[in-house]
């Protein structure tokens, strides 16, 4: 009787560096960070997912395949998107591997959500907040006109699983709702959490964020402008926590961003690398530069969600490249003619549609 194979667990591969002294100096503070949207498993439907060994796409097994990456990665933070099932499983299975968690659920009746869980022996939480982008909606004055469109808006509003390989994209247009109304445009349900932790050694303080944006490429402005209101709501935190407790903290976000390299959202977010041509129109529009950890070591890597009907680069861990930190490996990612993506995720190796991805950073003393 033949058995499934496991998942497969990802190495740290150091940075490349001309600097010769950096590659036996290891004195510096080093904490390691992964970011992995997980495949929320309300989304996982036979009909999705029809290429996927049936067995890998079963709770059970593919709920262990997961908790089996995670501890094997044994990283100081993990960022999780499409996190459900967080109460009744995931959260008290990860912190048994010695973390603590916090956590916020996606708006309307949307099951899953983001999540950061961070090592105690490595931080400590200090201050957190979530970010709800329907905060983006224009207020409604007449309570009346709300009631009305609240009754025309799409049920559940628009579930990830209809871009899951397109199988419900003949229906989306109608499941959307009048896009031309900003009201329902902008309303995507579409949540992040963000919180400072102190490093108990050394004793600083870092700012991890942790999001999900938007997934239709055809509402790429609803994207940036959810991009926007991250990065504003973090430059409001940075100074809330600057003041607070009289440091400067190095931020590090994380999530699927559902852009590709070269997408506004993306350009947007890297306005503080040099690898990106295009800025902001100024520097108030970009209120904490941030650049890419893979797109600043060795390139942004060849996909991070795979599947038949998209194979592509949708998640990234950002940092501010001006801090007090700097990324000196990153988790390697499979190349695409390797045999454990071949005809797409999830499978018994990879029990998400999506990759995880990581680094770790040394403090800059």
């Amino acid at each position: 009787m033949s058995t499934a194979p496991g998942p497969l667990s990802p190495k740290f591969i150091p940075v490349e560096t001309s600097e010769i002294t950096s590659v036996s100096k290891s004195d510096g503070f080093k904490f390691s960070f992964v970011s992995y949207n997980i495949l929320a498993q309300a989304y996982v439907k036979s009909a999705l997912f029809p290429y996927s060994p049936a067995p890998s796409l079963k709770w059970k097994a593919r709920s262990q395949a997961i908790l089996t990456v995670l501890k094997s990665l044994g990283t100081d933070f993990l960022c999780l998107q499409e996190l459900d099932e967080y109460d009744s499983f995931y959260k008290r299975n990860i912190e048994s591997f010695g973390y603590s968690s916090i956590y916020v659920q996606r708006s309307g009746q949307k099951r899953d959500g983001c999540g950061i869980f961070y090592k105690q022996d490595c931080a400590e939480l200090v201050i957190e907040e979530k970010i709800d982008y329907n905060d983006l909606v224009p207020s409604i004055q007449d309570d009346t006109a709300s009631t009305d469109k609240e009754a025309n808006l799409p049920a559940g509003g628009n579930k990830k699983l209809e871009s899951k390989g397109d199988v419900s994209s003949k229906n989306s247009q109608a499941d959307r709702g009048d896009l031309n109304d900003p009201r329902i445009r902008l309303k995507r349900d579409c949540v992040g959490i963000m919180a400072a932790f102190r490093l108990k050694d050394p004793c600083q303080l870092i700012i991890v964020a942790n999001t999900h944006i938007y997934w239709d490429p055809e509402l790429a402005d609803v994207k940036l402008a959810q991009a926007r209101y991250l990065l504003s709501r973090l430059a409001q935190f940075k100074l809330l926590v600057s003041d607070k407790f009289d440091c400067s903290p190095s931020v590090v976000v994380a999530g699927d961003f559902n852009s590709t390299p070269g997408d506004q959202v993306y350009q947007y977010l890297n306005s503080g690398s040099s690898l990106v041509g295009t800025l902001p129109e100024s520097s108030d529009d970009m209120p904490i530069p941030l650049c890419s950890v893979y797109a600043s070591t060795k390139g942004e890597p060849h996909f991070t969600n795979c599947t038949p009907g998209f194979t592509g680069t949708l998640d990234y861990i950002l940092f501010s490249p001006s801090g007090d930190i700097k990324p000196v490996s990153y988790l390697e990612l499979p190349e695409p003619e390797a045999s454990d993506v071949q005809g797409g995720l999830p499978n018994y190796y990879h029990p998400s549609d999506h990759l995880p991805i990581g680094a770790e950073f040394e403090i800059v003393q």
